[in-house]
């Protein structure tokens, strides 16, 4: 692979020292190892061969790839997540730790928490007192990477629509050239992202980085509503749809507004967030 490159990859991390199953692209390796998730949808990552956006190491590994070619590697903490910073690590009393956090009945060992603006997890909880650790979970781990490249993406339309999917884990974008001026128009998942707006600026650095183009333009496509009805009578069918809907469709990032607009927790795996969302429904 060459830096710049738009590749489909498939992979399984493991730890190291463990062999145990840490994540992973495919559903039968996660039914394999007992770690499914429901609702997930696994499919190849999307990344820029060389753009920083993974772990030096596995960053390496991809430019010694080759598209269809299975590769097994070892990463060391220095060219992963780091060494571990025992400096990273503070305890609390409990009752501050219940202040920083929406839900205390949901905390957990391993719960991701925000402490004083620092996301770190808890380690420790006992005796009045928690520990938090703000190192990256995966810091002073050794990681095992078996990764294929699937394939590399050549054209500018599906070389747009790759960076689409994988930076706002949202399908369904239409894209097209004219000239060098490029259309996206947005998915309807899409119109409900309240961090939508932000993040078309930062769609386009990331697309022009990518692709040669000129002037980006967003097209939003409101669908109307069913003829004959009123306001009460929308907003009567999107509370039932709000319970009739299959939540495994949306996006991490839609489960966590709709957890945070509902003042839950945020925390945790997809299933988790959707079991979570589905309670405070019924």
């Amino acid at each position: 692979m060459k830096d710049g490159a738009i590749i489909h990859v498939d992979y399984d991390l493991f730890s190291g020292e463990t062999g145990d199953l840490i994540e992973t692209t495919s559903e039968d390796v996660a039914k394999e190892h007992e770690m499914h998730q429901e609702g997930r949808s696994y499919a190849p990552m999307v990344c820029v061969v060389g753009s920083g956006g993974l772990i030096p190491g596995f960053e390496a590994a991809l430019l010694d790839a080759k598209v269809g070619k299975e590769v097994v590697c070892e990463i060391a903490p220095e060219d992963g997540y780091g060494e571990k910073d025992a400096t990273m690590t503070e305890v609390i009393s409990i009752d501050k730790l219940k202040r920083s956090v929406q839900d205390p009945q949901s905390l957990y060992i391993g719960a991701s928490v925000t402490i004083g603006g620092r996301q770190g997890y808890l380690t420790y909880l006992a005796a009045g007192r928690a520990k938090i650790d703000y190192n990256h979970p995966m810091a002073g781990k050794t990681l095992k990477y078996v990764f294929t490249v699937i394939k590399e993406l050549k054209g500018k339309d599906d070389k747009v629509l790759g960076l689409l999917e994988s930076n706002t884990g949202h399908s369904g974008f239409e894209v097209s050239f004219k000239g060098d001026d490029l259309s996206i128009t947005l998915p309807q998942s899409m119109l409900f992202d309240t961090n939508a707006a932000m993040l078309k600026f930062r769609l386009v650095t990331i697309i022009r980085d990518a692709v040669e183009c000129g002037k980006v333009s967003f097209v939003e496509v409101h669908e109307p509503r069913g003829v004959g009805s009123d306001d009460h009578d929308h907003d009567d069918h999107d509370h039932d749809h709000d319970h009739d809907e299959d939540l495994s469709k949306l996006s991490v990032a839609e489960l966590k507004e709709r957890l945070k607009a509902r003042n839950l927790p945020v925390g945790g795996k997809k299933a988790e967030l959707i079991e979570r969302l589905s309670q405070e429904e019924e």
